[in-house]
């Protein structure tokens, strides 16, 4: 008797610890998981035999899941992504689910809820589509300063630079809540 094949899946995560933690978690609820820890790894590996399901991580050091999706699409139509980021945006959740993602996470996320997303995914709610709200400009800003800190990581001198405006009137900005919407 030939024991039934398991749905593949390619987990792409730049964090070692968290990649791997969650490969077992995954492969323990019946998976074949198959792990990378950038977008080269993950190229080669999609290529040598297109994965089912992918989990991608949004920022890596060597490119962007963003760009990891278009690849993964493009090799396989039928590949199911579910993007997973720690600095999301509506913005980019919604570029990614535009390039043909299932679903958008934030981390950490657990097996669990990676599962859940893949079946939500296959039938997302037309509701959610209709109350779709753009942010506000100040959302949209706030958002982008939080990541050009984190890409300078924390330098409050050098994301001012980056943004062309004074430090201290980023470091008034860096002490507000963030806005609402």
């Amino acid at each position: 008797m030939t024991e039934p094949t398991r749905p593949s899946l390619l987990l792409v995560d730049d964090d070692e610890r968290y990649r791997n933690r969650l490969a077992r978690a995954l492969d323990d609820r019946g998976l074949d998981v198959r792990v990378a820890g950038n977008v080269a790894e993950a190229r080669a590996e999609a290529e040598r035999e297109s994965p089912e399901m992918a989990v991608v991580d949004l920022r890596m050091p060597d490119g962007t899941g963003l760009e990891l999706l278009r690849d993964l699409i493009a090799l396989d139509g039928g590949t199911r992504v579910v993007m997973l980021t720690g600095w999301g945006s509506i913005a980019t959740a919604v570029e990614a689910m535009r390039l043909g993602a299932h679903h958008y996470l934030p981390k950490p996320a657990d097996a669990e809820d990676i599962l859940a997303a893949f079946e939500k995914g296959d039938n997302p709610p037309l509701e959610a589509t209709q109350d779709y709200r753009a942010p506000s400009l100040a959302r949209a800003e706030w958002e982008h300063i939080q990541r050009v800190l984190a890409d300078t990581g924390g330098n409050v001198s050098e994301t001012a630079r980056r943004l062309g405006i004074h430090r201290r009137t980023l470091q008034r900005k860096l002490q507000t809540w963030p806005p609402k919407d």
